[in-house]
């Protein structure tokens, strides 16, 4: 007899806020190279720690010992540029000849983006949840305008369309600075993570990246009260963080409902996207999908005419793709589900649930 599958009929009404934990870091204290670790983490775990935000390096922190320790870090050819949030680079406007250089900062002027070494001091711009945009007036060089904004607000601005940008140049212009060069939150650099993530978080200890006689390729976490990070040869044997992904991309071409048995037999679940951070987090792993989109445990309710996550939470977050996502869903023949694009902005779509794609279970 085919198994049946159950659906919580209490959807909860309150959106949570919380952020769940979508990996699991492992200290190794074994003393290896960094191409040595990383292979022993693959192996056994996911891949060398990444560290998306602040909240991920004290999580990491609390499990390891006061010594030079490898991570995910390591410098590569291709030079990519970044949001010191962690938003994804989705929109651009250069002045005219921008980029030009490596290994440096942006600001604004006049509505342009330019770049100029890390190390002049400038004012800046932070923003916080309840406030926005906030104005600092005080030279900083990018470094320490960055952790300014950290320690104060919640990072340096990202601009991540042409609407938010002019919003941008219009808060510069109403302080009377119109012209004048202005932090933000957009750096460049040609470090990537082991397990090829987009996340453009950095943690820096001072005059650090210098790539001291040009052999330093790989990132250590500091013994320092502060363990910041620090760049050094790749050759020198430390000890180690692993990481273990909580969300995980199953290649398998299976209908919705093939994929939820699958999740709920071998992991935990379809993943919910309950809000913009884990929305990254699935931003990071899709990219490994083989099909155009991938299953998510979004599910449409024809008798109530409402979209809600399997886990039983009604859908507060939303980023559904233009069209997409209302709740006059076409019920016929079959009910549909929602997937997420594995490509372009990677926004969400809704399918027939007997579609075969791709899907991510999560772990936790």
């Amino acid at each position: 007899m085919a198994q049946s599958l159950h659906f919580p009929l209490l959807l909860i009404a309150l959106c949570s806020i919380s952020e769940c934990v979508q990996r699991q870091y492992h200290f190794i204290n074994e003393k290896k190279t960094w191409t040595e670790a990383q292979s022993y983490c693959r192996e056994k775990y996911t891949d060398l720690a990444t560290v998306d935000n602040m909240n991920d390096m004290k999580q990491l922190m609390t499990s390891v010992n006061n010594e030079q320790i490898w991570f995910g870090l390591q410098r590569t050819g291709v030079y990519n540029y970044n949001w010191s949030s962690g938003d994804p680079v989705l929109y651009l406007n250069w002045g005219s000849g921008q980029p030009a250089g490596s290994d440096n900062c942006t600001y604004i002027s006049n509505g342009l983006w330019y770049v100029m070494p890390c190390i002049t001091s400038l004012s800046f711009i932070c923003y916080n949840m309840s406030r926005g945009l906030v104005f600092v007036n005080q030279a900083m060089n990018w470094r320490d305008a960055q952790s300014h904004c950290r320690q104060n607000y919640i990072d340096l601005v990202s601009v991540r369309n042409q609407n938010e940008n002019q919003q941008l140049e219009k808060f510069i212009n109403n302080r009377s600075l119109s012209g004048s060069p202005v932090w933000i939150g957009l750096f460049g650099d040609s470090w990537q993570w082991s397990d090829q993530s987009n996340s453009s978080f950095r943690y820096w200890d001072t005059n650090q990246p210098d790539n001291a006689g040009g052999i330093e390729n790989c990132a250590e976490i500091t013994p320092n009260d502060l363990r910041r990070w620090n760049d050094i040869a790749c050759n020198n044997p430390f000890p180690f963080v692993c990481h273990e992904d909580k969300l995980i991309v199953i290649q398998q071409n299976l209908s919705w409902s093939e994929a939820l048995r699958y999740c709920r037999q071998n992991h935990v679940d379809l993943v919910s996207v309950q809000s913009v951070e884990i929305q990254y987090k699935v931003m990071n792993v899709v990219k490994l999908a083989s099909t155009e989109a991938v299953w998510l445990g979004l599910r449409h309710s024809c008798a109530l005419g409402i979209w809600f996550w399997v886990s039983g939470e009604t859908v507060c977050y939303q980023n559904w793709a233009p069209g997409y996502g209302t709740s006059e869903e076409d019920c016929e023949p079959t009910v549909r589900s929602g997937a997420v694009q594995s490509g372009g902005d990677q926004t969400w779509i809704s399918h027939p649930e007997t579609h075969k794609l791709n899907f991510i279970c999560r772990n936790y």
